[in-house]
């Protein structure tokens, strides 16, 4: 050993070398290495979700989750229960050791939900086990805001969803907050009257003109095509010129009858920032990708696309 260290120390530049190359081995692994605030580690987590229509919340705790509770308790390499009861609607979060195995334990949880499933009321829906992937969580979310319209704020949102999924690194980016946009129909009774239209044929009609009929097949010199006689409807012009009855030479077509007019379904819920209506794009990327270069790619896309919207759209990150 010693007679080992003498011939190192007699060749200075050998050493300094060496120590030259593992300086730039240990900064070039540092770049290029995935970084991650929270590892790509496989922790066993399932969600374990019971309905039972009517049930109050106290209700849903005794009836429910305590039952399912028991029977879990005795699983291996468990480490917390969850239990979440509400109005009509009981859950429960099982995690285990980091180094559980996750199929084995799946496999154990369901076992346990079928021995449990005898102590739950008779009309409680079938419980439903899924498992959750920690590594697909956001890593980063891009919130809009604004005072301008809805479908305005929507359509940018939508354009920058589209944008941030083509990111390489990025496995996909979900747009929360919208409402779902649909056309609405108004009809007037006086002109049904007037035109002699039934309820029932209005219905007949548009239920007739918005499906999609498949004519077979076209043989040619060149191959076998498909034929199929358009049907469903796309646009809003599609639903105004739906022919409802023919009276004389004349044809009578939904918007002749009815006020149509684009708008969105209810609202079952609001997010806003600072006062103002928000849409937010939750940002998922790739297991395996480095987190901090995916983070920085987003924030990069988020500016280009946001350069020349209106003033009055505002981004945050979170």
């Amino acid at each position: 050993m010693i007679h080992t260290l003498e011939n190192i120390l007699r060749r200075p530049r050998v050493v300094m070398t060496m120590m030259v190359f593992l300086l730039i081995a240990g900064v070039w692994s540092y770049l290029t290495i995935a970084k991650e605030a929270r590892p790509d580690i496989e922790v066993p987590v399932f969600y374990i979700a019971i309905p039972l229509q009517g049930v109050s919340p106290e209700d849903a705790e005794r009836l429910l989750v305590k039952p399912m509770e028991e029977e879990l308790r005795g699983l291996n390499g468990l480490k917390e229960l969850t239990g979440i009861a509400s109005q009509g609607f009981a859950a429960i979060i099982v995690e285990f050791n980091a180094e559980t195995d996750t199929d084995e334990a799946g496999r154990k949880v369901r076992q346990k939900v079928d021995l449990a499933k005898a102590k739950l009321p008779a009309d409680a829906e079938e419980p439903v086990v899924n498992e959750i992937n920690l590594n697909l969580f956001p890593v980063i979310m891009v919130a809009l805001s604004g005072d301008v319209p809805e479908r305005t704020l929507y359509r940018h949102a939508k354009l920058l969803q589209d944008q941030l999924e083509a990111i390489p690194s990025v496995l996909e980016a979900n747009l929360s907050g919208q409402r779902e946009e649909l056309l609405e129909v108004n009809i007037d009774e006086l002109k049904l009257e007037a035109y002699h239209i039934s309820q029932a044929e209005l219905i007949a009609a548009v239920t007739r003109n918005n499906r999609l009929v498949a004519a077979g097949a076209l043989d040619a010199g060149n191959g076998r095509f498909n034929v199929k006689v358009p049907g469903l409807f796309e646009t809003a012009r599609d639903v105004y010129s739906v022919p409802v009855k023919v009276n004389g030479d004349a044809v009578i077509t939904l918007g002749d009858i009815a006020d149509i007019r684009r708008t969105f379904k209810d609202r079952t819920s609001y997010s806003r920032i600072n006062g103002r209506p928000a849409l937010t794009i939750s940002v998922v990327k790739r297991i395996g990708q480095n987190i901090i270069s995916t983070n920085r790619q987003v924030r990069e896309v988020v500016a280009r696309v946001t350069k020349g919207w209106p003033e009055r759209i505002h981004v945050n990150f979170a």
